[in-house]
């Protein structure tokens, strides 16, 4: 009776409407017939149809927390799914498509939080998993759900911002549950060219400005200057000076050189945009 009830509830969770209050709510009851099934933590000596019923709830679990920009819930529910992960699959037949869903989403949170040692360390993981199971690695990024945070990160760290802007774009997105990281790694891809502009130049005209920070519009960009204490006068961006932002600091010619290779990248790609537009 409990587990045809677990197995009502799981139907219910995978609607795309229901709201998180909704989906709490039945997450709740799931975990109470997981208790009553014994079936709650992941044990070898749990029948496997118990255990797959289990894993289902926690993963649903943790795409609802996404869904409602919840970090906190999700990270637990990713601990929690951990255990069941690591059962034989003797034990519990593998479900790559969910697992892999589940893993490149906590990839895609570390990346946007800015944790990349424990994103190595993950992505280390999910390598010496590939390799027990006889892969080479390339089954990995070629998933649609692990490789898509593997090369945004890479290009993150090459600078390429255009293939990281083009790749958060709605087509090309894995699932929805992907898009919901777009926002904040748009503000930090921003704020990062902002960054590199400020060392690399002393101005730049409003409307490249405009197409550089990938803004809808000249009134977006006054405001966002007015965010970074930049000065707008002339249609220009004016950056504060060096010594405002760098004062006495060494290598900062080289800084300038790799700020100044990051923005001329990306101005190009806005070229390119309004070239096509």
């Amino acid at each position: 009776m409990a587990d045809r009830q677990l197995t009502q509830i799981l139907s219910q969770l995978k609607s795309s409407s229901l709201s998180y209050a909704d989906a709490s709510s039945l997450l709740s009851k799931a975990k109470l017939l997981l208790l009553q099934l014994n079936a709650l933590t992941p044990s070898e000596s749990t029948p496997t149809p118990l255990l797959l019923l289990a894993r289902e709830t926690y993963e649903q679990g943790a795409l609802a927390s996404i869904r409602a920009k919840n970090p906190d819930a999700f990270t637990r529910y990713v601990s929690q799914l951990t255990g069941f992960y690591e059962l034989p699959a003797s034990v519990l037949p593998p479900n790559a498509g969910e697992r892999n869903k589940v893993t490149g989403l906590y990839l895609l949170l570390l990346l946007t939080q800015g944790r990349y040692a424990e994103f190595h360390s993950e992505l280390e993981a999910l390598t010496t998993r590939d390799a027990a199971a006889g892969g080479n690695g390339s089954s990995i990024e070629g998933d649609r759900f692990l490789g898509y945070p593997i090369r945004l990160e890479r290009w993150l760290m090459e600078g390429s911002y255009d293939r990281v802007w083009k790749a958060m774009k709605k087509g090309e997105v894995p699932c929805e549950e992907y898009g919901v990281f777009s926002e904040i790694l748009t503000f930090q891809i921003r704020s990062e060219i902002a960054s590199s502009s400020e060392r690399a130049y002393p101005s730049l005209p409003l409307s490249s400005t405009k197409s550089l920070l990938f803004l809808e519009s000249e009134g977006a960009v006054v405001e966002f200057a007015r965010s970074r204490n930049w000065t707008v006068k002339d249609g220009r961006i004016i950056f504060p000076t060096a010594a405002e932002t760098a004062a006495g600091v060494d290598g900062g010619e080289q800084e300038k050189e790799v700020s100044q290779m990051i923005i001329e990248n990306a101005l190009g790609y806005a070229r390119e945009l309004e070239t096509i537009v």
